[in-house]
């Protein structure tokens, strides 16, 4: 077990067991993919959270003003709880390892699918099928992304899988493939 996951893991363990007790497993995933969210797109929120310069009860009242309404009680009981413990810099971390043992608890794949632009609902559905099918289940929970990058095209993650249908990965092969003949 990587290092870091010797830290989060008991963290996250015991809130999804709070949560079961309390019958929140739903929302308590629903909100912590909010929070992961918010964590990763907004840069000042982790910075401050994670800054020795905030004391602890500053950052206590600060995820209390901000959550106190959006999230379960025992949710905000963790967020405290991080922070109490000098943690909550370490909180994207604790709510990626709660999201990895709800998914093992329930068998659910995740398939991250970066596209080169945002798919519309009908491209969304194909793919899903595909994917699917690849993965061999109909449980699968679905992220995603757009990287320009890819020029055109898709790349799918599901496990250890990886299908590269980008414009930029048949370059790339094309170019290794160029090599190999020079």
């Amino acid at each position: 077990m990587p290092l870091l996951n010797t830290v989060t893991t008991p963290y996250a363990e015991a809130f999804l067991q709070v949560a079961e007790s309390r019958n929140e497993v739903d929302e308590v995933v629903t909100q912590a993919k909010s929070i992961l969210e918010l964590w990763n797109s907004c840069p000042e929120f982790s910075d401050a959270m994670s800054s020795p310069v905030l004391e602890v009860n500053q950052k206590k009242a600060a995820l209390e003003k901000l959550f106190s309404s959006q999230v379960t009680p025992s949710f905000l009981n963790l967020l405290k709880l991080l922070a109490d413990r000098q943690r909550i810099g370490l909180l994207n971390s604790v709510l990626e390892r709660l999201l990895e043992i709800y998914r093992e608890q329930r068998n659910i794949a995740l398939a991250t699918i970066t596209s080169a632009s945002a798919l519309n609902e009908d491209q969304q559905s194909e793919l899903l099928k595909k994917v699917q099918s690849i993965a061999g289940t109909d449980n699968l929970e679905i992220d995603l992304k757009v990287d320009s990058e890819l020029l055109g095209g898709f790349v799918v993650n599901v496990g250890s899988k990886v299908i590269d249908a980008s414009i930029a990965g048949q370059v790339r092969r094309l170019g290794l493939a160029l090599a190999k003949v020079s």
